[in-house]
């Protein structure tokens, strides 16, 4: 094993690495394309009088690109937004506040899937709070979707454990967010493409969840991963993990339309019409 039980405790921002930035650009685009083909035509109506002609792939990105910004928020704070560290998986319902409504008191990913959804439920919002809420979600149902964002506290989830990757030096959780998508040589349209099904139970099934439900199918495999403690990787390992890979952006993608056609969309119910017919 790479190391000892799970502990809980909040990262020190000092700690808090670039290098935690989940699925690279790509992997994040694949999910806001995915998405973007499976939103009603009510939902895709407010989210163009949000967003104007970018699109869901287009934003996906956004909060990590926000990292360079010198402002005190994307300097000091929006780094805990990205990830969470669990205790025990049994004990996930305590880390969800559902109601909150103030930035400052995110203190991890699932806060701010809450707060973010929560701005962009609320009529009151303004056009600038509806942005930075939307253009966040889309990238934390990513993020919540990359293993490793809900891994051990003391590696910085995969961070600071040591691989070789076809020779080349790198980290696991880079291995899991970069290496393993840009290793199958596929644009994000194409990746879409290869990982779009027509299987409406596995998309139902994959509806029938919550975020706190994607964290902790996260966290176990994170922990598989840990348990496995393999450091030279090659083949074989490209073998075993692509398809989890494939299944982690397939069900962000679909996690996520369906999400922002509940939150837009008011004829929209889980796993009856929450994605556009197709």
């Amino acid at each position: 094993m790479f190391r000892g039980s799970i502990k809980v405790f909040a990262l020190s921002l000092g700690l808090v690495s670039s290098s935690t930035i989940a699925w690279g650009q790509n992997g994040h685009r694949v999910i806001g394309e995915l998405a973007q083909g499976y939103l009603t035509p009510a939902t895709s109506s407010h989210i163009q009088l949000i967003l104007g002609d970018d699109t869901l792939a287009e934003v996906s990105t956004w909060p990590d690109e926000m990292r360079s910004d010198s402002a005190h928020f994307w300097k000091k704070q929006s780094g805990k937004w990205h990830y969470i560290n669990i205790d025990k998986p049994e004990h996930m319902h305590r880390h969800s506040n559902p109601a909150i409504s103030n930035k400052e008191e995110v203190k991890h990913i699932l806060d701010g899937i809450n707060f973010t959804t929560n701005v962009l439920k609320n009529s009151s919002s303004d056009i600038k709070d509806k942005q930075f809420a939307l253009k966040f979600l889309v990238h934390l149902v990513g993020d919540a979707h990359q293993p490793f964002h809900a891994g051990r506290a003391e590696d910085l989830g995969g961070n600071k454990i040591d691989v070789e990757f076809f020779g080349k030096s790198t980290n696991l959780h880079k291995v899991f967010d970069t290496e393993l998508v840009e290793y199958q040589k596929l644009s994000f349209t194409e990746f879409t493409r290869f990982i779009t099904t027509s299987d409406k139970q596995l998309i139902a099934n994959y509806l029938n969840s919550t975020p706190s439900d994607w964290l902790l199918e996260s966290n176990k495999i994170a922990e598989d991963i840990y348990e496995s403690n393999e450091t030279e990787i090659s083949w074989g390992y490209i073998y075993k993990h692509t398809p989890t890979i494939k299944i982690r952006l397939q069900q962000g993608g679909y996690r996520l339309a369906g999400l922002l056609n509940q939150i837009f969309d008011k004829n929209s119910k889980p796993l009856v019409n929450a994605l556009a017919n197709k």
